[in-house]
């Protein structure tokens, strides 16, 4: 695959973006693609249980989605597949000798963010930038059209040792969609795997063979259940869960913080209430915990539920906490991360650094990573910089295309290695 034909393909998902879970439009591409190179790749419950997933998309909302995908160009029957089953893509190359089983995860959904239409945006200004509500504002985009242009290539002459298994994973964001694909044995029998991340705020083309400081983090979402009742005629009758539910909010990020590890805590959203003369009967909160150290997140996961529920208690209102994704903290072997290195240190077009790249956020490929771990395998996560002059989960964000071939040449070399 030339360089004018990954950019088209990243362009192409970038302007049809589409969040967790809801990447139909985005998976019946790549199914599209791996189908021409002669492949066949699993889908729906062979490459991921949607059962497994909390707050999965409804049929509406899918409905609606697949609608929009096939108006958009994509395989009518993929789609149907995609929207019915999940969109999760799995394929595997076979290598003209025997070796290593090779994971590589290339994550597809995009963030519920509107996208800049400013004229310095370039995908505002050359034409693909997002128009509905999502946007790839965490490169994405950029991972999904490496992982066909490498198929594309090792389909070519399948000249290289082993086996390689493209995991296109959604719903990264929010941390939900590695354990989808695990739970239909997704890395079952992955010797060595390898994620790969674009962007970071590091010059186009910086290639680091491992990270450090990735957090383990739970998301979770609180429901208050309280009574209504007239705010002046009877306020004495109701239980106010908006209230409740602020008085949680405060308590939950008073919270220490631990002298063995860095965390962080977020509080996302918060709605509730119905009219301005009404007690609030129900609340929502969307919230956070991560650290650096996997035990300390488990921790502090629990004193926030405590937390919550202990609000609960004091305004007589019900509290229901629901854990709706997480990932872990991820050591990468030193065995892929020299040899990525020396590999990028060849290559005249990328940049090489010093050590590991350290990471500011989560990712639940860090759950592949473990998995294959825990089998006797190895694991790291590549970064390669993207030159993106606003920082991540912005709406001005966007990369520079010549980072992809960069990332392409490094994971070609070294699954040939």
């Amino acid at each position: 695959m030339q360089f004018d034909e990954l950019v088209a393909l990243r362009r192409d998902f970038h302007r049809y973006a589409e969040p967790a879970f809801l990447e139909i439009r985005t998976s019946s591409i790549v199914v599209s693609h791996l189908r021409k190179l002669g492949l066949e790749p699993l889908t729906g419950q062979a490459a991921m249980r949607a059962e497994t997933v909390v707050d999965y998309p409804t049929a509406q909302r899918r409905e609606l989605v697949a609608e929009r995908a096939v108006n958009t160009g994509a395989d009518a029957a993929s789609v149907e597949h995609a929207a019915e089953f999940g969109t999760a893509v799995i394929a595997e190359v076979t290598g003209n000798r025997p070796g290593p089983t090779w994971g590589l995860r290339f994550d597809m959904d995009a963030l519920p963010l509107a996208e800049s239409d400013s004229s310095e945006h370039a995908p505002a200004a050359l034409g693909f930038r997002c128009d509905y509500g999502a946007m790839h504002a965490c490169a994405h985009d950029t991972h999904t059209t490496i992982g066909l242009g490498l198929a594309s290539r090792l389909v070519a002459d399948n000249d290289f040792a082993g086996t390689v298994r493209f995991l296109f994973q959604p719903a990264e964001e929010g941390g939900r969609g590695a354990a989808s694909m695990l739970a239909a044995g997704a890395a079952d029998g992955v010797d060595r795997f390898v994620a790969v991340h674009l962007g970071l705020d590091e010059p186009a083309g910086k290639v680091s063979g491992g990270i450090q400081g990735l957090l383990a983090t739970t998301k979770m979402r609180a429901n208050f259940s309280g009574t209504a009742a007239h705010a002046a005629g009877a306020p004495e009758q109701g239980a106010n869960a908006l209230v409740t539910a602020a008085s949680a909010l405060l308590n939950v990020m008073a919270l220490p913080r631990y002298s063995t590890a860095d965390t962080r805590i977020n509080v996302g959203t918060l709605h509730g209430g119905d009219n301005v003369n009404i007690v609030p009967s129900w609340a929502e909160m969307t919230l956070e915990a991560r650290s650096t150290d996997t035990e300390v997140s488990k921790d502090l996961t629990e004193r926030i539920k405590n937390a919550l529920l202990g609000s609960g208690a004091m305004h007589g209102v019900s509290v229901d906490v629901v854990e709706t994704g997480g990932s872990a903290t991820m050591d990468c072997d030193a065995e892929l991360v020299d040899t990525i290195n020396q590999i990028a240190a060849g290559l005249p077009e990328a940049k090489t650094g010093n050590g590991f790249q350290q990471m500011g956020g989560s990712d639940d490929a860090s759950l592949f990573a473990r998995a294959v771990q825990q089998q006797g395998g190895i694991a790291t996560y590549m970064t390669v910089g993207g030159g993106n002059t606003a920082p991540h989960h912005n709406p001005l964000f966007d990369i520079d295309e010549t980072a992809m071939p960069v990332a392409l040449d490094v994971i070609e070399r070294l699954i040939r290695h």
